[in-house]
């Protein structure tokens, strides 16, 4: 689709558009990128192949957090939502390896947050069963790896934050535990809960800054945005996904 935006209404924009050919975002204009790319472990997207080789998806990995950069303000930041590793399809760190590629395109690292979302039912693979043989050890968890541009310290936008002191003691300590998100309630096959961009946009941007989700999915982050008095930008190249997205957002201002 792309040509402008698929839904703006002020606040929040939609971008029907694919990440890489997008011309709908200016370099250096965006505070902070909250997002959770695709996994690669064959989940069915509408529109998204997400079993590529590992080579291939590293490289796929490279070129869409280039244009990350290139949209982020100086003192902008990154929340990098990934899974610390993955075994389908072969064991693989793909949290250490998607950390490695961001550093060497230019990224500058500042900490990983772990996420405990408790969803150890997801289990289907457990190797030699009970026996020393072979047996896969999986951890339950998830990261958001903090990563920013070029300067830690924020010196632009509006320097006025929402955070209680509360969310601010709770937040800043690097282990996280709340649930995922269930796919029949968003709509999509792979979806985040809004309370993961709501603390990443709370604790790393400032009221009125803009925030970007390139795989924008069923909205999760700009939802959290709305909530959050930030303007929200979500790339998504599947039409339905928007429209969900779009659903979710009308739903969210008529709450408010």
């Amino acid at each position: 689709m792309e040509k402008g935006f698929f839904f703006d209404n002020g606040q929040a924009r939609i971008i029907n558009g694919n990440i890489f050919t997008t011309k709908n975002i200016t370099g250096g204009s965006i505070d902070l990128i909250v997002t959770s790319p695709p996994y690669n472990v064959d989940i069915q997207y509408n529109s998204h192949n997400d079993q590529l080789t590992y080579e291939d998806y590293q490289d796929f990995s490279r070129r869409w957090m280039k244009r990350c950069l290139t949209w982020l303000k100086d003192d902008g930041r990154f929340c990098l939502n990934i899974p610390l590793d993955k075994n389908k399809g072969g064991q693989q760190s793909i949290g250490a390896d998607l950390t490695t590629i961001a550093k060497k395109i230019g990224f500058a690292y500042h900490s990983t947050i772990i996420w405990n979302e408790g969803n150890i039912s997801r289990r289907t693979a457990w190797g030699s069963w009970i026996s020393a043989s072979a047996p896969y050890v999986i951890a339950p968890v998830e990261l958001v790896v903090i990563l920013y541009k070029k300067s830690w310290k924020k010196t632009s936008g509006s320097q006025e934050s929402d955070i209680s002191r509360k969310e601010f003691m709770d937040w800043t300590n690097g282990l996280w535990t709340f649930n995922g998100e269930r796919r029949k309630k968003s709509g999509h096959p792979a979806p985040f809960p809004v309370e993961l961009p709501l603390r990443c946009i709370k604790l790393f941007s400032f009221v009125g800054d803009t925030v970007l989700d390139p795989f924008m999915g069923s909205g999760s982050t700009l939802v959290a945005a709305l909530q959050c008095n930030r303007k929200g930008i979500g790339i998504e190249i599947d039409r339905g996904y928007c429209e969900s997205a779009v659903d979710r957002i009308e739903k969210e201002r008529k709450r408010m």
